[in-house]
């Protein structure tokens, strides 16, 4: 198989990565030079597979799946002008540009999948959700992660607004790690300590996904212990409620899309 990249920023990185260290059957990746130091990057560590284009034009001639990863702006623009061929499957990773206006910037009798990989795709680890389902594509990304597919694009834009909590999250860990290093601990303690815990934490929770979240919420405090005064007095100053607001401002401006 052979693929290609339009655009190699951190998300299109961490795909390539993912797919280089797995054991699917990649012959060629051509890849943008749009990010000169990522794309000299991967060329470096997957000298054999990879091959940076002279142009978008290039990827396009030379690949049967088109993975886009830019910014809707520079989709707009460069798209339109791109030859897209009737038999290629274009994966779109541009948050705000919907299957329809895809189609008609790119080659309508083309096929189009819009996909949310996030960065431990790298690890082959996360899930990735695809609209509209597609076997070929759900096997794929089974390889170097967990495909979640979704029939409505509507419903779509929902995974896309939870994917914009990431760097909420990682805010989060930075504040904790901060907070122990201000305490007298090293970085390199403090942060170990943060990422294992949350690490751990969500992996107890993934074991039993089955379970309501309600009831990890429950069973991770006591009436009065650390975990009860921690939960209430975030709750108490809106934390929470923010959490939502902001997850709900994202979605109305995917709607808006």
């Amino acid at each position: 198989m052979k693929l290609g990249f339009i655009g190699t920023g951190n998300i299109s990185s961490d795909v390539i990565t993912g797919i280089c260290k797995s054991k699917l059957a990649v012959s060629k990746i051509t890849i943008s030079l749009r990010n000169k130091s990522k794309s000299k990057n991967l060329k470096k560590k997957f000298k054999n597979k990879i091959k940076i284009a002279k142009n978008n034009q290039e990827i396009v001639n030379n690949s049967e799946w088109v993975f886009l990863g830019i910014l809707p702006e520079v989709g707009e623009k460069i798209l339109p002008k791109l030859k897209f061929k009737s038999n290629q499957t274009i994966i779109s990773f541009i948050s705000t540009i919907n299957t329809d206006k895809l189609k008609r910037i790119t080659n309508k009798r083309a096929t189009i999948i819009r996909a949310i990989p996030m960065p431990p795709i790298s690890l082959g680890k996360g899930p990735i959700a695809l609209y509209p389902p597609n076997k070929k594509v759900k096997n794929f990304f089974n390889k170097i992660g967990t495909s979640i597919e979704i029939k409505s694009e509507k419903l779509s834009n929902n995974f896309w607004a939870i994917s914009g909590t990431m760097a909420s999250f990682y805010e989060q860990l930075k504040v904790l790690s901060d907070w122990l290093v201000k305490k007298g601990l090293k970085r390199s303690d403090a942060q170990k300590y943060v990422t294992s815990l949350y690490s751990a934490l969500a992996q107890l929770a993934e074991a039993h996904s089955s379970k309501d979240l309600k009831k990890f919420v429950l069973d991770s405090q006591t009436p009065g212990g650390l975990n009860w005064q921690g939960v209430n007095e975030l709750r108490k100053s809106g934390y929470f409620k923010s959490l939502e607001k902001s997850v709900n401002n994202i979605l109305k401006r995917l709607n808006k899309a």
